[in-house]
């Protein structure tokens, strides 16, 4: 395969990926957006978390709720469990490395916030816990994942969402959970603020 046909192929298959969400997924990015904006309407916040390369969709999410999307708004309560170093390295070493984002969860999070959770590939081990805090404290999970791992889907709850990607290709996966938090980003400002 030349380079330039590489580049059509990686070009190709997000396009078909998108495709397919376009057709198969709006609904559920509807739902996800609609959880977010009646938590915010009832003074809730959003917490974020992921693994691996997912952890820059969660940064990438948190900073256009607290700073803006595609428009000057009041900043949007969102906090990311991924950030403090010093905290995950302490509850890693003092406690358990599955705890890391359970922990502060269990700090931080309150019934009726929204617990949204990226992931592509890798470890689980520390999001089930996650999950598991969140439905302690009665937080609806928002899961957006490719179809690597069925695992985290298995254990949400009937209050909870998943937003698969259709691909097993991470990159894949990743960019259009990127799309996909421009999509929530506009229906979230559009519903609390009206259109532009």
């Amino acid at each position: 395969m030349s380079l330039q046909e590489n580049i059509k192929h990686h070009i190709i298959e997000n396009i078909q990926t998108q495709q397919i969400v376009m057709a198969e997924k709006g609904e559920y990015i509807e739902f996800a957006a609609q959880k977010i904006v009646d938590a915010l309407l009832a003074d809730r916040k959003i917490l974020c978390c992921g693994n691996a390369g997912s952890i820059s969709n969660v940064q990438y999410f948190v900073s256009l709720m607290v700073n803006r999307f595609a428009r000057e708004r009041p900043s949007l309560p969102a906090i990311s469990l991924v950030n403090d170093v010093q905290m995950i390295s302490t509850v890693a070493s003092m406690q358990n490395y599955d705890e890391i984002y359970a922990k502060q969860l269990r700090a931080l999070g309150q019934a009726s916030d929204v617990l949204l959770i990226y992931y592509t590939d890798g470890d689980t081990a520390s999001l089930l816990k996650l999950i598991n805090a969140a439905h302690d404290k009665n937080m609806p999970v928002i899961l957006f994942s490719g179809e690597n791992d069925s695992s985290l889907e298995a254990a949400l709850s009937e209050n909870d969402l998943c937003v698969s990607v259709p691909s097993q290709v991470v990159h894949r996966v990743n960019e259009t959970q990127l799309l996909i938090i421009h999509c929530i980003c506009d229906l979230v400002d559009s519903q609390l603020f009206g259109s532009q």
